[in-house]
């Protein structure tokens, strides 16, 4: 089977300043994935240029296995903390894992979780109609099940 560090190590030696990866797996039969992003966005080309690297790295007549090189999708759930950071100030959706659905602003995210400011309609105090408020709340990322950008068009 592939060695999944060796991968990282290929992976690493071909990515630019502001690109990461997100996840590297080796499955069954040597289905290796990587999935990578960037501050700035994943080319094809990026991919292309990690995909031959990896390639000409390996020796299929030893090892037999199948590439695949993508880059993170859109909508899809945080894997890693760099897209926390990548994705400050931007409207997100948190499934806690009670099952609970949070909408609002990423606002900071640290090693330990991130704050999640939210709005909504209240009744004020001493007032007849409702209000916008705005809180921020603190999720560590054990409470947070999934968490995404939301993408509006």
């Amino acid at each position: 089977m592939i060695n999944r560090n060796l991968i990282i190590q290929l992976t690493e030696e071909k990515l630019k300043k502001d690109q990461f990866i997100v996840e590297v797996t080796v499955g069954q039969a040597n289905r290796i994935s990587v999935l990578l992003d960037s501050e700035t966005g994943i080319t094809i080309d990026d991919c292309i240029q990690v995909s031959r690297h990896i390639e000409s790295n390996l020796d299929r007549e030893a090892e037999d296995f199948e590439l695949q090189v993508s880059s993170a999708g859109l909508g899809q759930p945080f894997k890693v903390h760099r897209q926390y950071i990548k994705n400050l100030e931007r409207e997100v959706e948190v499934v806690l894992t009670n099952g609970q659905k949070q909408t609002g602003i990423l606002k900071n995210a640290d090693e330990s979780g991130f704050d999640l400011e939210i709005s909504k309609n209240e009744k004020a105090e001493g007032q007849k109609k409702k209000q916008l408020a705005t809180h921020t709340l603190r999720i560590s990322f054990d409470e947070a099940k999934t968490v995404k950008t939301i993408v509006k068009f």
